[in-house]
């Protein structure tokens, strides 16, 4: 991946926040004025039309701010080569974000702080109200099998909303945030990511037992990590949609704390799976394992090795 700029593009990336930020939040203002909050039913629609925000700031950034010649290929979502450019980060992300959510209730199990149901799937029986033993209800087994086939083939379907938010965070900002150095551009790219959420957290989303501030603090520690991830596939790939792979996949791996869990322990987010802490003990080892093998920082045709003025970047590093 090639970089065009030594330095932030400031304006840019203040007009993409601002872009990102404000009409996102505007859209919702109708979860609050119905008082119904998450639970209104037009609320699924809001935050997909939400995702594609990020999007819609990145075109108008690099179209008409900062306008760039090509900002599709700018922002990952063409590249050269195509998908055989990027397809095995693509399977990657499509087996990995499953696999490591269920790594993350295994962690949370052996901790005491999630209460598995391995085999019996009595969690997922009691959200759906089936009657164990009665011939005429389906068993939980089946019931599970029936959600790990829906997260595998319809969780492409998330993958569509994944994409307006990748476009954006991972597309558009970590590359513009490059000459921070990747350490400085993860974070400042994962903060943004979790405080863009605030509007939905201060109404009970991901956390909805955990006070106003707890909940933004820990949703902006998991974007920090799960934003490092998608972070080096979007880098490694040279194409966002690695990312939205990755994006849409965990979201859609959200079913399986339910899905493994045991009846009468409800999931509250803030220990169990990738959101809660047990969970982040995984994507720390996933980053650190990435970086024992050399895989961050991602080597670069350029890389940006300054803090903040502009220094100038190394070949290869």
């Amino acid at each position: 991946m090639r970089t065009d700029q030594d330095r932030v593009d400031v304006r840019g990336v203040v007009s993409f926040v601002a872009i990102a930020y404000a009409p996102a939040w505007l859209l919702t203002l109708p979860l609050w004025l119905t008082g119904q909050g998450l639970t209104w039913v037009w609320s699924p629609v809001v935050l997909v039309l939400m995702m594609f925000m990020p999007a819609v700031a990145a075109y108008v950034v690099d179209k008409w701010i900062s306008p760039r010649p090509r900002p599709l290929r700018y922002g990952g979502v063409t590249n050269d080569g195509g998908v055989r450019r990027w397809w095995r980060y693509g399977l990657l992300a499509w087996l990995g974000a499953p696999v490591a959510m269920v790594l993350a209730l295994l962690v949370g199990s052996l901790l005491g702080v999630y209460q598995a149901d391995w085999t019996g799937f009595s969690g997922l029986a009691q959200q759906q109200q089936v009657v164990v033993g009665e011939a005429e209800t389906t068993s939980p087994a089946s019931l599970a099998m029936a959600e790990i086939g829906k997260l595998f083939l319809f969780g492409w379907l998330n993958v569509i909303p994944a994409f307006g938010a990748e476009w954006g965070w991972r597309g558009y900002l970590s590359r513009a945030l490059l000459p921070l150095g990747q350490p400085g551009m993860f974070v400042t790219t994962g903060v943004l990511w979790g405080l863009w959420h605030a509007p939905l957290l201060v109404l009970g989303y991901n956390y909805p037992t955990a006070p106003v501030v707890a909940a933004v603090l820990m949703m902006v520690g998991y974007c920090t990590l799960l934003g490092v991830l998608l972070g080096w596939l979007r880098l490694a790939s040279e194409s966002v949609w690695p990312a939205a792979i990755a994006h849409g996949f965990v979201n859609a791996s959200a079913a399986l704390p339910i899905v493994f869990g045991a009846a009468g322990h409800p999931i509250t987010g803030i220990s169990e799976g990738l959101l809660g802490w047990s969970g982040w003990i995984v994507l720390g080892l996933l980053i650190l394992v990435l970086t024992m093998v050399n895989k961050l920082p991602v080597r670069l045709d350029t890389d940006e090795s300054g803090i903040s003025q502009g220094v100038r970047r190394r070949s290869r590093r």
